[in-house]
């Protein structure tokens, strides 16, 4: 058994999520005794390429083409495949990222092979066949599927598996392959950040605000608390509704998923839609004055209270201490 891993990169920078993605990969393939390969497609310099070797990459495919230098979704796709078939690749891995959802699937078209997306923990293997928990309906409830295909591609899902570096002495090859004109039909022209702050998909925490703050006048605590503690800013939908934050930052069943390591709410009540979209996070800290507030059913910590007296006594405690440290 052969391991390839897609080290998908943004602006020539591997995310957290890459690294997450490798070691993920690193021991799986450790448990089969096998090697790990990963392909970087893009203009990525020789020491952020060898900082995959940080984590477990035996080998380094480099792939520097200027017509791929924007992801392209078929054209990746046949070249990640094009990989998997000259080194042997019995599992492909990626990140469920935006990226790795829409690729994952034409990998499974383009190898036969089985695909697993929204992947939460690793395989359990019986043989050849792989059992993987991954999230369903929209995160609000888990699914084990079992893989008894040759070929097997799993997406992994942003925060769910740890950084473990694991250093390997490894080389860097060149790989190029002959791309279609059928690969570039749909092309991504060019991608515009409305922001320089943390993005929301890949975030570690995510502080998040609901109609409880009243109107978007008061978001202004959000985004402190937030910059302190590096965190990306999210809302719910009737928020983003109403125009008071931005469509980019709704989390929940018809907005964007999250898996952070923490989860703020502040002001939010807890509907089935909002809690689908953030179920996979690690530990859920809800601030809400309903002391009924269906939130406090899955939060881990609960403080009941008037979000606008609590979260400026919470801003002042982490000042003063990062004043200490």
């Amino acid at each position: 058994m052969s391991v390839l891993i897609y080290a998908e990169n943004a602006d020539g920078k591997f995310k957290k999520s890459t690294f997450e993605a490798v070691s993920y990969a690193r021991t799986i393939a450790d448990q089969n005794n096998s090697t790990l390969t990963a392909i970087s497609i893009g203009d990525v310099s020789t020491g952020d390429l060898n900082n995959l070797a940080k984590y477990g990459a035996d080998k380094i495919l480099n792939v520097a083409n200027a017509q791929l230098k924007n992801f392209v979704n078929q054209a990746y796709a046949t070249v990640i495949a094009e990989a998997a078939k000259k080194e042997g690749a019995d599992v492909v891995v990626l990140s469920n990222s935006f990226s790795g959802r829409g690729l994952a699937p034409r990998l499974g078209v383009k190898l036969d092979a089985g695909v697993v997306d929204g992947a939460v923990a690793l395989p359990e293997q019986s043989g050849s066949n792989f059992t993987v928990k991954k999230t369903a309906f929209s995160g609000k409830a888990f699914a084990t599927v079992q893989l008894t295909s040759a070929i097997k591609v799993i997406a992994l899902i942003p925060n769910s598996y740890k950084i473990v570096e694991d250093a390997k002495p490894t080389k860097v090859e060149d790989f190029s392959v002959a791309t279609k004109p059928s690969d570039f039909k749909a092309m991504l022209k060019e991608i515009v950040r409305s922001t320089d702050k943390v993005s929301l998909p890949d975030a570690e925490i995510v502080v998040s605000g609901g109609r409880g703050l009243k109107g978007p006048e008061n978001w202004g605590m959000i985004e402190e608390l937030a910059d302190l503690l590096g965190a990306a800013t999210a809302c719910s939908k009737p928020v983003s509704d109403a125009g008071w934050r931005p469509h980019s930052e709704h989390v929940g069943q018809t907005g964007i998923a999250v898996s952070p390591n923490l989860y703020i709410a502040i002001g939010i009540s807890g509907a089935i839609q909002h809690l689908a979209g953030i179920s996979s996070s690690k530990v859920i800290v809800v601030i809400n004055k309903d002391a009924e507030a269906p939130f406090f059913k899955v939060a881990d910590y609960g403080i009941v209270g008037d979000a606008f007296e609590v979260v400026p006594k919470l801003i002042t405690a982490i000042k003063e201490h990062k004043a200490l440290a």
